[in-house]
């Protein structure tokens, strides 16, 4: 991408991103960005098609980092319990280092297409986690799916409620909690994860 592409969208990303702090995601138009982030309306959609096109795009880089994060942890080998829910601490980290914009988003009712691009990322990389893996003999009546929409439900509450509370505990400590609780049932369902 032309370094010029990528300052404009960056600029017109952290125009968002700090509106949003300030008024909250549904408030903020395509005007404010566009004053906020000194360019033209032309420009803006020269580049988005809306303000949710925008903060899509400013997720695909989330999602690039987890993705990158879980190739490297699956091409590692080891243990699969080790390598099993792989986004958990990244996702975390993440949301600490940007504590404030996930907080908006989530108090938010606009914040909805933030959340629901988050949720459709990490259900895509609980898949691909879990794809291959069989079920224990008697619980192939779940559906996969509800499984994966389980995780993603159990992560996004846990991190919700860890955000709202002022990320007290570490992104480790939330990671190890969630990870502990949410491998016993892994193990219930997926023999292959029962390796000690």
């Amino acid at each position: 991408m032309d370094r010029r592409i990528a300052r404009t969208r960056e600029i017109l990303q952290d125009a968002l991103n700090g509106l949003t702090l300030k008024m909250g995601y549904e408030a903020v138009t395509i005007t404010d960005i566009c004053d906020a982030a000194n360019v033209g309306r032309s420009t803006f959609y020269a580049h988005f098609t809306s303000k949710d096109d925008l903060k899509r795009s400013g997720l695909e880089h989330l999602r690039q980092h987890l993705l990158a994060r879980q190739k490297a942890v699956l091409a590692e080998g080891g243990e699969l319990q080790d390598r099993t829910l792989s986004f958990s601490l990244v996702m975390l980290e993440h949301a600490r280092d940007h504590a404030a914009l996930y907080r908006a988003l989530v108090n938010d009712r606009g914040g909805s297409v933030a959340l629901g691009f988050i949720r459709e990322m990490l259900g895509d990389l609980i898949r691909t986690e879990t794809t291959d893996l069989p079920f224990a003999p008697g619980q192939d009546r779940l559906n996969r799916e509800f499984v994966v929409q389980y995780l993603v439900g159990a992560f996004m509450s846990v991190m919700i409620w860890w955000l709202d509370g002022g990320a007290k505990l570490a992104p480790q400590q939330v990671d190890a909690m969630f990870r502990s609780l949410t491998m016993d049932g892994m193990r219930s369902l997926y023999p292959a994860v029962n390796v000690n």
